[in-house]
């Protein structure tokens, strides 16, 4: 019985503090001096995508596109490239260890892919940074 009256109060009081503008938003009306009706001191900037924060880090995704890229097309040597995977897969078809080179070899189609999309995300973002330039947003750090 005790939840039951503590919940009582908790909405008398909630009642008390909001007044007729919750009893108008209750009812779905919309009282005629709401802050929401009121325009704002500033203008609102921007349309809520993120473009400002997108423009303002083009510069460092760049970077960071490029040094992807630079990894998977790399030699058998550098880690994280589709060649030294490949090397992986054809030891492991070598070695007939059949379970380990079919792992390797859907993680290799997957990296191969990936180039792809990277390859798409750079060329996305450069038209991005293009659009950013037009509109003089961004610091391009």
């Amino acid at each position: 019985m005790h939840r039951g009256k503590s919940a009582i109060v908790a909405c008398a009081a909630t009642a008390a503090l909001l007044g007729p503008v919750g009893v108008a938003a209750a009812d779905g009306s919309t009282p005629a001096s709401t802050p929401a009706a009121a325009p704002s001191a500033k203008p609102h900037k921007g349309a809520g995508d993120g473009s400002q924060g997108l423009c303002k880090r083009v510069k460092k995704i760049d970077r960071r596109l490029d040094r992807a890229l630079k990894r998977l097309k790399g030699q058998a040597n550098v880690k994280g490239s589709v060649a030294r995977l490949a090397k992986r897969v054809e030891r492991a078809k070598k070695a007939d260890r059949t379970e380990v080179e079919t792992f390797l070899n859907h993680k290799l189609t997957f990296r191969r892919s990936l180039v792809t999309t990277l390859e798409q995300r750079q060329k996305d973002l450069s038209k991005v940074q293009t659009w950013c330039a037009s509109r003089g947003e961004g610091s391009g750090i």
